[in-house]
Protein backbone atom coordinates (compact mmCIF):
# COMPACT_ATOMS: atom_id res chain seq x y z
CA UNK A 1 0.00 0.00 0.00
CA UNK A 2 1.56 3.57 -0.68
CA UNK A 3 -0.51 6.57 1.79
CA UNK A 4 1.33 9.32 0.42
CA UNK A 5 -0.42 10.38 -2.39
CA UNK A 6 -2.66 13.37 -2.71
CA UNK A 7 -6.31 13.11 -2.85
CA UNK A 8 -7.46 12.93 -6.57
CA UNK A 9 -8.96 16.20 -6.90
CA UNK A 10 -5.52 17.60 -6.13
CA UNK A 11 -3.95 15.53 -8.76
CA UNK A 12 -6.24 16.83 -11.38
CA UNK A 13 -5.62 20.01 -10.61
CA UNK A 14 -2.46 20.32 -11.02
CA UNK A 15 -2.33 18.03 -13.69
CA UNK A 16 -4.99 19.87 -16.11
CA UNK A 17 -2.95 23.07 -14.51
CA UNK A 18 0.09 21.81 -16.80
CA UNK A 19 -1.88 21.23 -19.52
CA UNK A 20 -3.80 24.52 -19.70
CA UNK A 21 -0.73 26.39 -19.43
CA UNK A 22 1.87 24.34 -22.14
CA UNK A 23 -1.36 24.40 -24.52
CA UNK A 24 -1.32 28.03 -24.30
CA UNK A 25 2.46 27.95 -25.28
CA UNK A 26 1.82 25.23 -28.09
CA UNK A 27 2.77 22.25 -26.53
CA UNK A 28 -1.05 20.05 -26.34
CA UNK A 29 0.78 16.79 -26.35
CA UNK A 30 2.66 16.86 -23.47
CA UNK A 31 0.08 17.07 -20.52
CA UNK A 32 -3.48 17.00 -21.85
CA UNK A 33 -6.91 16.72 -20.40
CA UNK A 34 -10.43 14.46 -22.30
CA UNK A 35 -13.58 13.10 -21.49
CA UNK A 36 -11.26 9.66 -20.83
CA UNK A 37 -9.13 11.70 -18.22
CA UNK A 38 -5.20 13.21 -18.03
CA UNK A 39 -2.47 12.15 -19.57
CA UNK A 40 0.73 12.94 -19.73
CA UNK A 41 3.74 11.70 -22.39
CA UNK A 42 7.30 12.76 -22.36
CA UNK A 43 7.90 11.69 -25.80
CA UNK A 44 10.68 9.60 -24.78
CA UNK A 45 8.86 6.15 -23.89
CA UNK A 46 7.42 7.41 -20.39
CA UNK A 47 4.07 8.23 -19.55
CA UNK A 48 1.12 8.27 -16.89
CA UNK A 49 -2.79 8.69 -16.80
CA UNK A 50 -4.87 9.83 -14.01
CA UNK A 51 -9.02 9.12 -14.43
CA UNK A 52 -11.53 9.51 -12.35
CA UNK A 53 -14.57 7.25 -12.18
CA UNK A 54 -18.08 7.84 -10.40
CA UNK A 55 -18.19 7.93 -7.02
CA UNK A 56 -15.34 10.18 -6.11
CA UNK A 57 -12.88 7.25 -6.93
CA UNK A 58 -9.67 7.45 -9.61
CA UNK A 59 -7.04 5.13 -10.61
CA UNK A 60 -3.13 6.46 -11.47
CA UNK A 61 -1.49 4.26 -13.44
CA UNK A 62 1.88 4.59 -15.78
CA UNK A 63 5.15 3.89 -17.19
CA UNK A 64 8.69 4.66 -17.10
CA UNK A 65 10.94 2.77 -19.61
CA UNK A 66 14.28 3.10 -17.19
CA UNK A 67 12.80 3.46 -13.78
CA UNK A 68 9.27 0.64 -13.90
CA UNK A 69 11.36 -2.44 -12.08
CA UNK A 70 8.03 -3.34 -11.51
CA UNK A 71 7.42 -4.47 -15.42
CA UNK A 72 10.74 -6.81 -15.13
CA UNK A 73 10.66 -8.06 -12.18
CA UNK A 74 11.48 -11.74 -11.73
CA UNK A 75 9.01 -13.49 -10.70
CA UNK A 76 6.48 -11.43 -12.29
CA UNK A 77 4.14 -9.14 -10.85
CA UNK A 78 0.43 -8.66 -11.41
CA UNK A 79 -0.18 -5.12 -10.99
CA UNK A 80 -4.02 -6.08 -11.00
CA UNK A 81 -4.42 -9.04 -9.24
CA UNK A 82 -7.43 -8.06 -7.05
CA UNK A 83 -8.04 -4.79 -8.62
CA UNK A 84 -11.25 -3.66 -8.29
CA UNK A 85 -13.91 -4.19 -11.65
CA UNK A 86 -14.73 -0.25 -11.68
CA UNK A 87 -11.35 0.21 -12.94
CA UNK A 88 -10.53 1.44 -17.13
CA UNK A 89 -9.63 -2.35 -17.70
CA UNK A 90 -9.83 -2.22 -21.45
CA UNK A 91 -7.00 0.24 -21.15
CA UNK A 92 -4.86 -1.14 -18.29
CA UNK A 93 -5.00 -4.50 -19.86
CA UNK A 94 -3.73 -3.04 -23.45
CA UNK A 95 -1.16 -1.68 -21.05
CA UNK A 96 -0.16 -4.63 -19.25
CA UNK A 97 -0.12 -6.93 -22.57
CA UNK A 98 2.62 -4.40 -24.11
CA UNK A 99 4.81 -5.12 -20.34
CA UNK A 100 4.30 -1.23 -20.00
CA UNK A 101 2.23 -1.30 -17.00
CA UNK A 102 4.47 0.17 -14.45
CA UNK A 103 2.35 0.69 -11.49
CA UNK A 104 -1.13 0.99 -11.01
CA UNK A 105 -2.83 3.30 -7.93
CA UNK A 106 -6.66 3.12 -7.45
CA UNK A 107 -8.64 5.04 -5.14
CA UNK A 108 -11.68 4.84 -2.76
CA UNK A 109 -11.68 6.36 -0.04
CA UNK A 110 -8.25 5.54 0.24
CA UNK A 111 -5.03 4.74 -2.53
CA UNK A 112 -4.25 1.10 -2.53
CA UNK A 113 -2.34 -1.37 -5.22
CA UNK A 114 -0.84 -4.75 -4.80
CA UNK A 115 1.83 -5.28 -2.49
CA UNK A 116 5.36 -5.32 -3.91
CA UNK A 117 7.80 -8.07 -3.05
CA UNK A 118 10.87 -6.61 -1.14
CA UNK A 119 13.32 -5.53 -3.21
CA UNK A 120 11.82 -4.84 -6.42
CA UNK A 121 12.87 -1.14 -6.48
CA UNK A 122 10.91 1.50 -8.71
CA UNK A 123 7.66 1.57 -10.02
CA UNK A 124 8.11 4.54 -11.83
CA UNK A 125 5.33 6.95 -10.55
CA UNK A 126 8.16 9.24 -8.93
CA UNK A 127 9.42 9.59 -12.34
CA UNK A 128 6.44 9.90 -14.45
CA UNK A 129 4.25 11.51 -12.12
CA UNK A 130 6.46 13.58 -9.89
CA UNK A 131 5.01 17.15 -11.08
CA UNK A 132 1.28 15.96 -9.60
CA UNK A 133 2.60 14.19 -6.46
CA UNK A 134 4.36 16.77 -4.90
CA UNK A 135 3.56 20.50 -4.25
CA UNK A 136 6.48 22.12 -4.80
CA UNK A 137 7.82 20.10 -7.54
CA UNK A 138 4.45 21.71 -9.21
CA UNK A 139 5.68 24.79 -8.48
CA UNK A 140 8.54 24.12 -9.50
CA UNK A 141 7.13 22.33 -13.18
CA UNK A 142 5.35 25.84 -13.57
CA UNK A 143 8.29 27.58 -12.87
CA UNK A 144 10.09 25.56 -16.03
CA UNK A 145 6.73 26.26 -17.81
CA UNK A 146 7.76 29.80 -18.12
CA UNK A 147 12.07 29.81 -18.30
CA UNK A 148 12.32 26.72 -20.59
CA UNK A 149 9.08 25.93 -22.29
CA UNK A 150 8.80 29.45 -22.86
CA UNK A 151 12.44 30.43 -23.18
CA UNK A 152 11.86 33.62 -21.22
CA UNK A 153 14.39 35.95 -21.72
CA UNK A 154 14.71 37.43 -18.55
CA UNK A 155 16.11 35.39 -15.86
CA UNK A 156 17.65 36.96 -12.60
CA UNK A 157 16.67 36.02 -9.31
CA UNK A 158 14.07 38.72 -8.27
CA UNK A 159 12.17 37.41 -11.72
CA UNK A 160 12.46 34.02 -10.65
CA UNK A 161 10.72 34.69 -7.41
CA UNK A 162 8.13 36.53 -9.16
CA UNK A 163 7.22 33.50 -11.06
CA UNK A 164 7.79 31.24 -8.51
CA UNK A 165 5.17 32.87 -6.22
CA UNK A 166 2.61 33.40 -9.62
CA UNK A 167 3.03 29.66 -9.88
CA UNK A 168 2.09 29.38 -6.30
CA UNK A 169 -1.07 31.51 -7.07
CA UNK A 170 -2.05 29.80 -9.99
CA UNK A 171 -2.14 26.17 -8.30
CA UNK A 172 -4.26 27.75 -5.63
CA UNK A 173 -6.93 28.58 -8.30
CA UNK A 174 -6.33 25.63 -9.75
CA UNK A 175 -7.17 23.80 -6.82
CA UNK A 176 -10.47 25.98 -5.79
CA UNK A 177 -11.60 25.92 -9.38
CA UNK A 178 -11.13 29.65 -9.82
CA UNK A 179 -8.58 29.55 -12.69
CA UNK A 180 -9.65 32.11 -15.30
CA UNK A 181 -7.83 33.95 -18.27
CA UNK A 182 -6.60 36.50 -15.88
CA UNK A 183 -4.86 34.18 -13.57
CA UNK A 184 -3.26 32.36 -16.65
CA UNK A 185 -1.87 35.47 -17.52
CA UNK A 186 -0.45 35.87 -14.15
CA UNK A 187 2.27 33.38 -15.13
CA UNK A 188 2.37 33.56 -19.02
CA UNK A 189 1.62 37.47 -19.20
CA UNK A 190 5.51 37.89 -18.89
CA UNK A 191 6.51 36.25 -22.25
CA UNK A 192 5.86 37.65 -26.10
CA UNK A 193 2.22 38.15 -26.97
CA UNK A 194 2.55 36.27 -29.82
CA UNK A 195 4.57 33.16 -27.94
CA UNK A 196 0.93 33.01 -25.98
CA UNK A 197 -2.54 31.83 -26.50
CA UNK A 198 -4.31 32.77 -23.51
CA UNK A 199 -7.66 31.74 -25.15
CA UNK A 200 -6.50 28.11 -25.58
CA UNK A 201 -5.02 28.00 -22.38
CA UNK A 202 -8.46 28.59 -20.53
CA UNK A 203 -10.28 26.69 -22.57
CA UNK A 204 -8.35 23.56 -21.64
CA UNK A 205 -8.79 24.86 -18.28
CA UNK A 206 -12.76 25.32 -19.01
CA UNK A 207 -13.22 21.86 -20.06
CA UNK A 208 -10.59 20.02 -17.54
CA UNK A 209 -13.36 21.45 -14.98
CA UNK A 210 -10.46 24.10 -12.87
CA UNK A 211 -13.06 27.46 -14.05
CA UNK A 212 -15.50 28.73 -11.65
CA UNK A 213 -18.38 26.31 -11.27
CA UNK A 214 -16.47 23.99 -13.43
CA UNK A 215 -16.81 20.19 -12.98
CA UNK A 216 -13.74 17.43 -13.83
CA UNK A 217 -14.55 14.75 -16.34
CA UNK A 218 -14.96 11.48 -14.82
CA UNK A 219 -15.88 7.87 -16.53
CA UNK A 220 -18.73 5.13 -16.14
CA UNK A 221 -17.42 2.84 -13.22
CA UNK A 222 -16.93 -0.39 -14.33
CA UNK A 223 -18.63 -3.40 -13.14
CA UNK A 224 -16.92 -6.35 -14.72
CA UNK A 225 -13.53 -8.09 -14.08
CA UNK A 226 -12.75 -9.02 -17.30
CA UNK A 227 -11.04 -12.29 -18.34
CA UNK A 228 -7.25 -11.49 -18.76
CA UNK A 229 -3.42 -13.20 -19.54
CA UNK A 230 -1.09 -12.28 -17.23
CA UNK A 231 3.12 -12.76 -17.04
CA UNK A 232 4.28 -16.33 -15.46
CA UNK A 233 7.20 -15.67 -16.54
CA UNK A 234 9.35 -12.43 -16.69
CA UNK A 235 11.09 -11.95 -19.42
CA UNK A 236 14.03 -13.08 -17.90
CA UNK A 237 12.66 -16.28 -17.13
CA UNK A 238 11.63 -16.68 -20.45
CA UNK A 239 15.23 -16.04 -21.61
CA UNK A 240 16.66 -18.50 -19.59
CA UNK A 241 14.20 -21.00 -20.39
CA UNK A 242 15.20 -20.84 -23.42
CA UNK A 243 18.92 -20.54 -22.85
CA UNK A 244 18.89 -23.75 -20.78
CA UNK A 245 17.26 -25.56 -23.67
CA UNK A 246 19.78 -24.29 -25.96
CA UNK A 247 22.58 -25.56 -23.86
CA UNK A 248 21.24 -29.09 -24.43
CA UNK A 249 20.66 -29.00 -27.96
CA UNK A 250 22.08 -31.21 -30.24
CA UNK A 251 23.46 -29.07 -33.29
CA UNK A 252 22.53 -30.19 -36.50
CA UNK A 253 25.19 -30.72 -39.27
CA UNK A 254 25.28 -28.15 -41.69
CA UNK A 255 28.28 -28.09 -44.46
CA UNK A 256 29.52 -24.32 -45.15
CA UNK A 257 31.85 -23.74 -47.80
CA UNK A 258 34.85 -21.20 -47.48
CA UNK A 259 33.94 -18.24 -48.30
CA UNK A 260 35.71 -14.52 -49.69
CA UNK A 261 34.21 -12.99 -46.56
CA UNK A 262 35.81 -15.93 -44.01
CA UNK A 263 38.79 -15.42 -46.17
CA UNK A 264 38.94 -11.43 -44.91
CA UNK A 265 37.77 -11.92 -41.76
CA UNK A 266 40.48 -14.69 -41.51
CA UNK A 267 43.07 -12.10 -42.43
CA UNK A 268 41.96 -9.00 -40.31
CA UNK A 269 42.43 -11.72 -37.14
CA UNK A 270 45.99 -12.92 -38.18
CA UNK A 271 46.88 -8.47 -38.11
CA UNK A 272 45.48 -8.50 -34.76
CA UNK A 273 47.19 -11.19 -33.11
CA UNK A 274 48.16 -9.90 -29.47
CA UNK A 275 51.72 -12.41 -30.05
CA UNK A 276 52.24 -11.01 -33.64
CA UNK A 277 52.44 -14.86 -34.95
CA UNK A 278 49.00 -15.03 -36.44
CA UNK A 279 47.21 -16.32 -33.56
CA UNK A 280 44.35 -15.05 -32.71
CA UNK A 281 40.46 -15.83 -31.25
CA UNK A 282 36.99 -14.06 -31.47
CA UNK A 283 33.88 -15.21 -29.83
CA UNK A 284 30.73 -13.51 -31.90
CA UNK A 285 27.29 -13.52 -31.21
CA UNK A 286 25.30 -12.55 -33.64
CA UNK A 287 20.94 -11.67 -34.67
CA UNK A 288 19.84 -9.92 -37.35
CA UNK A 289 19.87 -6.47 -34.87
CA UNK A 290 23.24 -6.99 -33.35
CA UNK A 291 26.62 -8.37 -33.22
CA UNK A 292 28.31 -8.71 -30.57
CA UNK A 293 31.81 -10.06 -29.22
CA UNK A 294 33.17 -11.58 -26.24
CA UNK A 295 36.50 -11.84 -24.46
CA UNK A 296 38.76 -14.89 -25.06
CA UNK A 297 41.79 -16.56 -25.59
CA UNK A 298 44.58 -14.59 -27.77
CA UNK A 299 41.49 -11.92 -28.22
CA UNK A 300 42.25 -9.43 -31.08
CA UNK A 301 44.61 -6.41 -29.90
CA UNK A 302 41.39 -4.30 -30.67
CA UNK A 303 39.62 -5.92 -27.40
CA UNK A 304 42.47 -5.70 -25.10
CA UNK A 305 43.27 -2.87 -22.94
CA UNK A 306 41.38 0.29 -23.95
CA UNK A 307 39.20 -0.89 -26.83
CA UNK A 308 39.92 0.37 -30.50
CA UNK A 309 36.53 1.40 -31.53
CA UNK A 310 37.20 1.89 -35.02
CA UNK A 311 38.56 -1.61 -35.19
CA UNK A 312 36.34 -2.98 -33.33
CA UNK A 313 33.67 -1.98 -36.03
CA UNK A 314 35.51 -3.22 -38.67
CA UNK A 315 35.48 -6.49 -36.53
CA UNK A 316 31.92 -6.40 -36.35
CA UNK A 317 30.94 -5.36 -40.00
CA UNK A 318 33.43 -8.29 -40.96
CA UNK A 319 31.45 -10.68 -38.97
CA UNK A 320 28.05 -9.49 -40.05
CA UNK A 321 29.05 -9.64 -43.97
CA UNK A 322 30.01 -13.61 -43.23
CA UNK A 323 26.79 -14.30 -41.36
CA UNK A 324 25.10 -12.78 -43.95
CA UNK A 325 27.27 -15.01 -47.04
CA UNK A 326 26.78 -17.95 -45.00
CA UNK A 327 22.74 -18.08 -44.73
CA UNK A 328 20.91 -20.88 -46.10
CA UNK A 329 17.35 -20.57 -47.16
CA UNK A 330 16.24 -23.61 -45.49
CA UNK A 331 18.96 -23.50 -42.68
CA UNK A 332 18.97 -20.09 -41.31
CA UNK A 333 22.27 -18.70 -39.93
CA UNK A 334 24.24 -18.93 -37.33
CA UNK A 335 23.82 -17.49 -33.69
CA UNK A 336 27.55 -18.44 -32.45
CA UNK A 337 30.81 -18.02 -34.09
CA UNK A 338 34.45 -19.17 -32.70
CA UNK A 339 37.11 -18.19 -35.49
CA UNK A 340 40.53 -18.63 -33.90
CA UNK A 341 43.80 -18.28 -36.52
CA UNK A 342 47.01 -19.17 -36.96
CA UNK A 343 50.08 -17.63 -39.12
CA UNK A 344 48.70 -20.48 -41.95
CA UNK A 345 45.22 -21.46 -40.83
CA UNK A 346 42.34 -21.55 -38.95
CA UNK A 347 39.71 -23.11 -37.30
CA UNK A 348 36.37 -21.82 -37.43
CA UNK A 349 33.13 -23.24 -34.96
CA UNK A 350 29.48 -22.16 -35.94
CA UNK A 351 26.58 -22.68 -33.78
CA UNK A 352 22.96 -22.68 -35.54
CA UNK A 353 21.31 -24.36 -32.71
CA UNK A 354 22.65 -24.62 -29.64
CA UNK A 355 24.79 -22.79 -27.14
CA UNK A 356 28.15 -23.24 -27.25
CA UNK A 357 29.87 -24.20 -24.24
CA UNK A 358 32.76 -22.01 -24.98
CA UNK A 359 30.38 -19.52 -24.20
CA UNK A 360 29.20 -18.32 -21.29
CA UNK A 361 25.26 -18.27 -20.98
CA UNK A 362 23.52 -14.64 -20.76
CA UNK A 363 24.65 -11.33 -19.13
CA UNK A 364 26.95 -9.28 -21.46
CA UNK A 365 28.09 -12.65 -22.87
CA UNK A 366 25.54 -12.99 -25.47
CA UNK A 367 21.89 -12.64 -24.38
CA UNK A 368 19.92 -13.57 -27.02
CA UNK A 369 16.55 -11.69 -26.89
CA UNK A 370 13.39 -14.17 -27.46
CA UNK A 371 12.19 -11.38 -30.71
CA UNK A 372 15.16 -12.09 -32.07
CA UNK A 373 15.69 -15.88 -32.30
CA UNK A 374 11.56 -15.80 -33.48
CA UNK A 375 12.29 -13.87 -36.41
CA UNK A 376 15.35 -15.88 -37.05
CA UNK A 377 13.34 -19.33 -36.82
CA UNK A 378 10.78 -18.16 -39.05
CA UNK A 379 12.65 -18.27 -41.83
CA UNK A 380 14.13 -21.72 -41.54
CA UNK A 381 12.66 -25.10 -43.06
CA UNK A 382 10.26 -26.57 -40.51
CA UNK A 383 13.14 -29.66 -40.56
CA UNK A 384 15.89 -27.42 -39.34
CA UNK A 385 13.40 -25.91 -36.35
CA UNK A 386 15.44 -26.79 -33.04
CA UNK A 387 13.79 -28.38 -30.16
CA UNK A 388 13.55 -25.42 -27.95
CA UNK A 389 11.73 -22.99 -30.62
CA UNK A 390 8.07 -24.69 -29.36
CA UNK A 391 9.61 -22.23 -26.08
CA UNK A 392 9.59 -19.27 -27.90
CA UNK A 393 5.91 -18.88 -28.25
CA UNK A 394 4.36 -16.82 -26.14
CA UNK A 395 2.12 -18.25 -24.03
CA UNK A 396 4.63 -20.06 -22.87
CA UNK A 397 5.19 -17.18 -20.42
CA UNK A 398 1.34 -16.08 -20.17
CA UNK A 399 -1.51 -17.74 -17.93
CA UNK A 400 -5.21 -16.79 -17.89
CA UNK A 401 -6.79 -15.63 -14.91
CA UNK A 402 -10.76 -15.75 -14.76
CA UNK A 403 -13.10 -12.43 -14.74
CA UNK A 404 -15.38 -12.05 -11.70
CA UNK A 405 -18.04 -9.14 -11.66
CA UNK A 406 -18.45 -6.08 -9.42
CA UNK A 407 -20.31 -8.55 -6.72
Amino acid sequence: MRADLPAPDLLWSRWALFASALTALGFDDVYWCAADGAHHDDHGGNRSRLVLADGGRAVLFGYDHEYSDTVAATPPIDLLAGAPAWLPWPELLRWQADDQLGYVYWYDRAWSRVPYPDGTGDDGSTATARAVLDAEQARLELVDVVFEWGEHDRDDPAERADVAEAAARLLTAAETRTLDTEALSGLLGRLPADAVDLAAGTAVAVTAGLTPGGTPPTVPAGTVVPSRRVRALSVDEHEGLVRTAMRAEVEQPRPVPPSAELAALVDWLRAQSPTGDGRCTVLVTATDGSVGTHPGPQSPRALTGTTDWQAFKELVALARRLRTAETHPAWGRWFFLRLATTSDGYTVDRRYDSWPDWLPPGGRHGALPLDALRQELARRAPEHQPSWSSLLAPEVAWRDVPGSDAG
